[in-house]
């Protein structure tokens, strides 16, 4: 074996160690993707036990995750991330425990479904919940809608607890990718300040594995110049940390945006209607598949 070969194979078991993949195209994507541009496929669970619009059936909310994560699975998705999207109105920074302990029972279950890699998003910004839930279910990664800095949202100031979430997953031991949003949607900032300035700090200050640009809200689409800001900043600072599309993706934009994105992570593009809360349908699913790679997966 050559030295560089020797070389290579080290920096392969680092970025292994470090539970991450490093690609053919010199991307960093969190651990368990094959491919280089993964589509990750939104899972918005129903109202938890708790909440206001829970309809009383745990089964159900059991039931409707398994069937648009199988939707999503055999539509060719790379990856599935479970979110507690019915318990509006959501708490703030931190979820009762039952909530906890409902999402890991569900993920857990999930896990047991599937072999792609699944990720947690406990909203409104409860980066300590959804790190326990990977943890516990051997998740892959996290997504964090505030990890660094502040915004103003319908549930108040939210502020980043990047130091307190960081610290954690290396108490936990825990093999998990940080997903962190950078001018989140559903939300304002609380002073204006450059782009590229946020995104490092995400990077170098807040350790994020991934970077996600979004629209202004759910299902809203990405405004172009802002994601290009963003990459232009990413790469200023580390090309090799991912940046993902995380609203308004669809059939028909997801080619143009893989031409500048690392991945996108799409949830009302996948639903029957491309209404949120509808069921995913599967035949969207294989549709926005073939578009982002020429042909269904």
């Amino acid at each position: 074996m050559t030295a560089d070969s020797h070389q290579q194979q080290r920096e392969w078991q680092l970025a292994t160690d470090q539970g991450k993949l490093v690609t053919d195209g010199g991307h960093v994507v969190p651990r368990g993707f094959d491919n280089e541009n993964p589509l990750i496929g939104m899972v918005h669970l129903e109202a938890l036990p708790g909440a206001p619009n829970y309809q009383g059936a745990r089964e159900r909310i059991k039931a409707a995750m398994l069937r648009d994560a199988s939707r999503l699975e055999a539509g060719g998705v790379d990856g599935i991330l479970v979110e507690n999207f019915g318990n509006e109105p959501f708490y703030a920074e931190d979820v009762p425990k039952h909530v906890v302990a409902s999402m890991t029972a569900l993920v857990r279950r999930l896990k047991q479904k599937t072999d792609l890699p699944v990720g947690v998003n406990v909203l409104r910004n409860d980066a300590e919940a959804a790190l326990s839930i990977a943890a516990a279910t051997n998740a892959s990664f996290i997504r964090v809608n505030v990890h660094t800095g502040e915004r103003v949202t319908d549930q108040g100031r939210l502020n980043g607890r990047a130091a307190e979430t960081v610290r954690l997953r290396d108490r936990l031991d825990a093999d998990v990718g940080i997903l962190a949003d950078v001018d989140v949607k559903h939300s304002a900032p609380v002073t204006k300040r450059p782009v590229n300035e946020k995104v490092r700090e995400l990077i170098e200050r807040g350790h994020a594995d991934g970077i996600i640009a979004s629209g202004a809200g759910t299902g809203r689409k990405t405004d172009r110049k802002h994601l290009e800001a963003v990459i232009a900043a990413r790469d200023e600072s580390n090309p090799d940390v991912p940046v993902y599309v995380g609203s308004g993706v669809t059939a028909e934009s997801v080619s143009d945006t893989l031409d500048v994105a690392d991945g996108v992570i799409v949830g009302t593009g996948l639903k029957e209607g491309g209404e949120t809360k509808a069921p995913v349908d599967e035949d969207r699913v294989r549709e926005l598949v073939g578009a982002a790679t020429g042909s269904p997966r």
